[in-house]
């Protein structure tokens, strides 16, 4: 998925769960915030006082792709989360380890995530965490059968359109052969390019072991939706089993079209629709404009750490504590401690 559907997208769900516009715009920044946080390592300040920040993403054409232990660290608990094939605690798959951490939508893996950030919301970066775990559990739709190591598990094959999509005028076949070779690393859904991430696309593959998979990436991405609102009503209920609604019908049907109407390949394109629409063609909770800056003027970073963000050392100022973007990334090594150390080991899955 893309910053349409993990920031726009997921704004909406935390507004129709309920969450008042403030809080919503945290969870949905920091949804993101996961794919634009490339760069870990230690900010000084000049107080001798350190911060050490982890890299929640890399860049499909990033060196360290090739490094095992960086892709357990990154692709495996915030973007390709394991799905175990579905099974629950003390069970495996028929087959190979792979077949223990291909990613599988709305898992008990990944309800188990949903449900220690709902238990461990009472931190300073409980919205923050909540946004976190938004996204990894959106993409458990969207990264279905693919897994965050270098596997063949995720070549891509045969890749065609299906369905009255109209996503390529040329097909997606031969989009697909114009880009993609054994330079692109069967790493995630590399190999597929931004296709699983396109709201609008229903397509089809066979992947490295022949098996054809078939995709309807508007159905699953409503689900995705409907799943995140009823987490985040939880999430205000203090109860992680509680008997909560989705998305109503109206509200669904709007996200359906934005989904579907909006063809176009670019995700940053997508995602300046979702917020017009946002604010001029308004959900049930009403008109409102909403924004979000990666890096420079407006950004987490910049707000927490000055308008000069490339200093050896930065001035101190006690609001750092409190920042968002200190709350963002204690969140997300909350995150990864917690999925890596104590959830997936649950599952017979040692991954770091």
């Amino acid at each position: 998925m893309q910053i349409d559907f993990h920031h726009a997208t997921t704004y909406v769900a935390a507004r129709l769960a309920g969450f008042p516009r403030d809080q919503a715009e945290i969870v949905a920044h920091a949804a993101q915030y996961v794919d634009d946080a490339t760069i870990p390592g230690t900010i000084h300040f000049d107080n001798e006082a350190l911060y050490s920040r982890i890299s929640s993403a890399h860049k499909m054409l990033d060196p360290r792709n090739a490094d095992d232990l960086a892709n357990h660290l990154v692709w495996i608990p915030f973007h390709f989360l394991p799905g175990n094939d579905g099974l629950g605690e003390g069970q495996n798959p028929i087959g190979k380890f792979i077949n223990k951490i291909v990613c599988t939508p709305d898992s008990p893996i990944a309800r188990q995530m949903v449900r220690q950030a709902i238990l461990d919301q009472d931190r300073p970066y409980g919205l923050h965490r909540l946004g976190v775990t938004m996204h990894v559990y959106a993409d458990t739709w969207a990264h279905q059968s693919f897994a965050g190591v270098l596997h063949k598990i995720n070549e891509v094959e045969n890749a065609k359109e299906t369905g009255n999509s109209g996503g390529f005028s040329s097909g997606l076949a031969s989009f697909l052969s114009d880009i993609l070779d054994d330079a692109v690393p069967p790493l995630g859904h590399g190999r597929a390019t931004v296709f699983p991430d396109m709201p609008f696309l229903s397509w089809s593959y066979k992947n490295g072991r022949k098996e054809k998979i078939e995709r309807n990436n508007t159905d699953q991405f409503c689900q995705a939706a409907d799943q995140m609102c009823r987490a985040m009503k939880r999430y205000i209920a203090k109860a992680p089993r509680a008997d909560v609604s989705g998305i109503d019908e109206q509200d669904m049907n709007k996200i359906q079209d934005l989904f579907t109407k909006l063809k176009e390949k670019d995700g940053d394109k997508r995602h300046g629709a979702w917020l017009e629409a946002i604010e001029h063609d308004p959900f049930s909770f009403g008109p409102e404009k909403i924004s979000y800056s990666a890096k420079g003027p407006g950004s987490w970073k910049e707000q927490a750490l000055g308008t000069n963000v490339d200093k050896l050392k930065y001035q101190w100022n006690q609001a750092f504590l409190k920042s968002n973007w200190k709350c963002f990334h204690d969140a997300a090594q909350a995150h990864r401690f917690y999925v890596i150390y104590d959830l997936l080991p649950k599952f017979g899955i040692c991954a770091a």
